[in-house]
């Protein structure tokens, strides 16, 4: 599968967002897409980062956008993790990587001299037509919500 690039429509993409729902991305066509990518649900900054989408999602709705977050995790971990934090927003559960790879988020990372491959913290701003306007990499948390939403305001 092809990797995204800036400028570009992102190709459809489906991923698993509860028992019996999928995202599909050609559902949001004529909306913009904030999708946001994480390492894993419940850990301290994948939790603040997830607050701050929370805190700020009728920002992004009232300019047209849906927030996704996506994680290798389970659909029931996602769903725990939802709504112990009141997430107004869906959390895709790509635990086959597909998601991640089209996006190409998996890199290698090292905790304590150990290395794995891992999700780097990265989001994408999508426009309402399908093209992918925006990409943060390496995402640090502290205001980087407040950075996405000016793109987006930006971008309308």
């Amino acid at each position: 599968m092809a990797k995204i690039s800036l400028g570009k429509a992102v190709p459809n993409f489906t991923g698993m967002i509860s028992n019996d729902s999928i995202f599909d991305l050609s559902d949001y066509k004529g909306q913009n897409i904030v999708i946001y990518f994480y390492p894993k649900d419940s850990t301290p900054g994948c939790t603040k980062e997830g607050e701050d989408f929370r805190d700020f999602f009728e920002s992004f709705k009232k300019n047209n956008a849906v927030i996704m977050g996506v994680s290798r995790d389970s659909v029931s971990s996602h769903e725990k993790f939802s709504n112990k934090y009141n997430f107004p927003f869906k959390l895709i559960s790509d635990e086959d990587e597909k998601v991640c790879k089209l996006f190409d988020v998996i890199k290698e990372k090292n905790m304590y001299g150990r290395k794995y491959m891992g999700i780097e913290r990265s989001t994408f701003l999508i426009d309402q037509k399908g093209i992918l306007v925006n990409e943060w990499r390496k995402v640090r948390v502290k205001g980087h919500v407040e950075e996405v939403l000016e793109a987006l305001i930006n971008c309308n």
